[in-house]
């Protein structure tokens, strides 16, 4: 398994589907996977700090996995099936809980748990940013600092 942070979400156009950037700890590689909507907001919503007046549906989890004093210790995306990623929950002491992706992502940012990925998901799916294309990035992440949570409102 690989570490990996998140970049941030964006829209890929011109389908207009949110799409979140991973990128190796301790590598060149960045990991795109399309998400939807509500989970691209979710994602947003953490990165920029932006607290609603009423807990998402992550911010429950979260909450519950409190309560119940079962800790998300990590997230682990496990498989690339027919074009589909496959993560898991790693709770408390052992327990693992199959999950979208992007669900397991927002909730590992509220509650700053490692996220990683098997080397064979990133061998597939994963992109090297060639150095000239670096500035891409940059311009990436300054569109992360500019976009609002609402622009992916659907």
């Amino acid at each position: 398994m690989r570490e990996l942070s998140v970049v941030g979400v964006r829209v890929e156009l011109p389908s207009n589907q949110p799409i979140v950037l991973l990128r190796e700890v301790e590598g060149d590689r960045y990991l795109p996977i399309w998400i939807g909507a509500v989970e691209a907001t979710a994602i947003a919503y953490e990165q920029q700090g932006v607290k609603p007046a009423r807990p998402l549906t992550h911010d429950l989890l979260r909450d519950v996995l409190a309560a119940l004093k079962a800790p998300l210790r990590a997230v682990e995306i496990t498989e690339l099936k027919e074009n589909v990623f496959y993560a898991d929950l790693l709770i408390g002491d052992g327990v693992r809980v199959s999950a979208r992706p992007s669900d397991s992502i927002a909730l590992a940012l509220r509650v700053g748990a490692p996220i990683r990925c098997a080397e064979e998901v990133l061998s597939e799916a994963g992109i090297v940013i060639p150095d000239e294309q670096e500035d891409e990035v940059e311009k990436f992440r300054e569109f992360l600092d500019q976009v609002r949570p609402e622009d992916f409102a659907g």
